[in-house]
Order: structure tokens, then C-alpha cells, then sequence
């Protein structure tokens, strides 16, 4: 996990002070810095970090961060309410039950509605258990596979 986040670190690094357009750029750069990725991983990454492409003025569209600082760090916030909650995490067809620590559900909820989900069709909360609903089965193992990433 540490090298995951050292990755997405060095990645913000790169994009805010390059002008990159391609995932193979930053691949180059990442590999160049000493980190052994593919694209498939940076592919990821790109999402995980919810860049975006943006046009310079008379340039070609470049990567660059959809939310302000603030918000991340909100994020890594509740990323860490979230790790320090979750007791279990299970899933059926395309329903996912998260078990929290007694009363910790709903902020543990709002840890995983921050990110923003597509796949989610929808979420409830209670005490201590958080039920979550995605479009296909797919999905949810791709959504549960996140959530054990942000457990720990």
C-alpha cells in the first residue's frame, strides 16, 4: 500500500510540473524515477486519482487533477475513519456488506461515497453495517476489491 501511495504522489509531482498527454508518458517517467509499472497500473492510477484531460490554450490536452487540494485531503481523511472502521467486507451478486465498528457506519459510508463510485447504483447505513448495491457483478467485486485496498 505505502507504494501505492508513493506512486500517486510521484504522479501528482509529474503532472503538475510536466505537460503530460499520454498514460505511456507517465509510464516513462515513473520507470525513469524507479518505479516498476505498467500501463495497465498507471491506467489505474489515473482513475484512482480521478485525472482528467484538460486542452491548453492552442495545445494538446494534458493530464490534470478533477479536484482541488482541500478535497483530497477530506478524502484522506475519511480514507483513514474508513480503514480504522471497517471490520468486515463481503459480498452476494451485486450487493456488498461492509461491517463497522459499533456507531462508525455512517461516517465510514461517507468515506465511500466521496470517492465517487460509477458502479454504485446506491448505499445505506445504519450502526454498524453498510449496505451497497452496484450495477452487476462486476462491479461489485471491482468495488469490493477498492474497499480492501482502503482497509489496509
Amino acid at each position: 500500500m505505502q507504494e501505492k501511495k508513493r506512486r500517486h504522489a510521484k504522479i501528482i509531482e509529474l503532472i503538475e510540473n510536466n505537460e503530460i498527454q499520454t498514460q505511456g508518458e507517465i509510464v516513462a517517467h515513473l520507470q525513469a524515477a524507479g518505479f516498476d509499472v505498467t500501463q495497465a497500473t498507471v491506467s489505474r492510477d489515473i482513475k484512482d486519482l480521478r485525472l482528467i484531460k484538460v486542452s491548453k490554450e492552442g495545445g494538446a490536452p494534458v493530464y490534470t487533477q478533477s479536484h482541488n487540494t482541500q478535497q483530497l485531503r477530506f478524502n484522506e481523511k475519511l480514507t483513514g475513519i474508513f480503514s480504522n472502521s471497517v471490520i468486515s467486507i463481503a459480498h452476494a451478486g451485486n450487493i456488498i456488506v461492509v461491517k463497522t465498528l459499533s456507531g462508525a457506519a455512517n461516517a465510514a459510508a461517507s468515506a465511500i461515497d466521496s470517492i465517487g463510485f460509477e458502479e454504485v447504483l446506491g448505499s445505506i447505513a445504519g450502526d454498524d453495517t453498510i449496505m451497497i448495491v452496484t450495477k452487476n457483478e462486476k462491479d461489485c467485486r471491482y468495488v469490493c476489491s477498492r474497499l480492501s485496498e482502503m482497509r489496509g
